[in-house]
């Protein structure tokens, strides 16, 4: 008999995706839901319907929000996904056998594939994507800097092989505002930690990551949507730093 696990989601303006989500999470004994107070759509109403248990509360940072929700849940055996992100049927299979035979393992690393442009990404930075995801709530913490935290956990780490389906942008125009939005959010953790912004970031940082992105790591092979990834990739990248060097200047929106 496998232990009891929770999923732990935050979301916003997610009304169109989170129902998907939500039906991929059937192993889950317990669903938890933090709601950015931010969300004008239908979100908090989908989860209200069908999580478990259900926060409003202000965006403190994808770390921090995270990191909240997780303490929310009951479970030891915690899931962290996103509302753009769901299981497939192979995965919950797998999913269910490590719960129900874990071992020593303090967490488990998913691989996440990313539909975008009409075709799922097999190449490029966006593939193959491991992310530890499942794991034992007491073994880990959240790490990193905004917008992309991380898990880390004390004892040894497996993989589940089969895929964790991820729709994260809906058009070009879509992931254009999602990074100016994570690459202000970038900026401001940056200039947070003590970073500066250097001449080398500016002119070397972003041809180096189209480089590795289209041609290292093959993301020609994807065809167009390959090379818009690797070109709106190296785009964040400049964003980030070219922000960080205005916020250190004082220049610009405080907000941005």
């Amino acid at each position: 008999m496998s232990p009891a696990a929770s999923a732990c989601i935050i979301a916003r303006d997610e009304a169109d995706r989170l129902p998907r989500c939500l039906d991929s999470l059937s192993f889950a004994d317990e669903i938890v839901v933090v709601v950015d107070e931010r969300s004008r759509d239908a979100t908090e109403a989908i989860a209200r319907q069908r999580a478990h248990r259900v926060e409003v509360e202000p965006y403190r940072g994808d770390v921090a929000q995270k990191r909240h929700c997780v303490s929310l849940a009951r479970n030891e055996w915690v899931l962290v996904i996103d509302p753009d992100e769901e299981l497939t049927p192979a995965l919950q299979a797998e999913l269910k056998q490590a719960l129900a035979s874990p071992g020593d393992a303090a967490g488990f690393e998913l691989c996440r594939i990313t539909w975008h442009l009409g075709r799922w990404l097999r190449h490029g930075d966006f593939y193959p994507d491991w992310t530890l995801r499942l794991f034992r709530r007491s073994r880990a913490r959240f790490t990193g800097l905004d917008p992309h935290g991380r898990v880390e956990v004390d004892g040894p780490v497996r993989r589940l092989t089969p895929h964790l389906e991820h729709r994260s942008y809906r058009d070009l125009a879509d992931q254009l505002a999602r990074i100016q939005l994570f690459s202000s959010e970038s900026a401001r953790a940056l200039f947070a930690a003590g970073r500066r912004a250097r001449l080398r970031d500016l002119l070397l940082r972003p041809p180096a990551r189209f480089l590795r992105a289209y041609a290292l790591r093959q993301g020609f092979r994807d065809g167009f949507p390959g090379l818009a990834v690797a070109v709106l990739t190296a785009l964040h990248v400049f964003l980030k730093y070219a922000k960080l060097w205005e916020r250190e200047r004082g220049l610009g929106r405080r907000d941005a």
